[in-house]
């Protein structure tokens, strides 16, 4: 049947639509264990562009395992698709213009390669929200530590399963910033890269 499937080129393309927006378009993915401070850093950041008039839109890992990805389990298998279709989706809010913040643990190192390879490594900044497992389990904000630590539940990553750390993310923040700290580090990363240069 995939032979029968061809990619359709249309008129307004991601150039015209990042000219459109005033600004360039990328993804910022943002990794740690559950409970790092990842959303709580993302939606601050997103408010930050929001008032210089970025267009943005916020992939929450939560947020995704309600809809698009319900049904999927945290087996490692799933766990890959799961972030597998998160570089699907960042490769069309991409190319539509905008700029992505995507927070989830994407524990496997192997994983978040394919989301750089889908969405392009030129148009994607891996922030590692580097806070210990020790100041997770303290905040468990989600009470998933305790019922991990309980049996109650599995593959829980940093207790019953592994969370593979970046060895050379974009920008690292840990939980001795605050997230005021942790916003501006990651704007002076990208601040240049969210203007449009005419070379595509």
């Amino acid at each position: 049947m995939e032979k029968n499937i061809t990619s359709h080129s249309f008129v307004i393309n991601r150039k015209a639509r990042r000219m459109a927006n005033g600004h360039n378009s990328f993804l910022i993915f943002f990794t740690g264990l559950s409970g790092s401070g990842k959303s709580t850093i993302a939606n601050a950041l997103e408010e930050k562009l929001y008032r210089s008039n970025v267009k943005t839109y916020i992939l929450d890992g939560d947020n995704i395992r309600l809809g698009i990805n319900r049904g999927l389990t945290f087996s490692p298998e799933d766990r890959s698709e799961n972030n597998r279709r998160i570089g699907e989706i960042s490769k069309l809010f991409i190319d539509a213009g905008m700029l992505v913040l995507a927070a989830f643990v994407a524990p496997y190192k192997k994983d978040r390669e394919l989301i750089k390879t889908t969405v392009g490594k030129d148009n994607y900044i891996e922030v590692f929200v580097n806070t210990s497992i020790e100041e997770c389990e303290r905040r468990d904000v989600k009470g998933l530590y305790k019922k991990a630590r309980l049996g109650e539940i599995k593959n829980m990553t940093g207790v019953s399963a592994p969370y593979e750390s970046p060895i050379n993310p974009d920008v690292e923040v840990t939980h001795h910033d605050t997230v005021k700290e942790s916003v501006e580090m990651i704007y002076e990363k990208i601040k240049l890269k969210l203007e449009i240069i005419n070379n595509e």
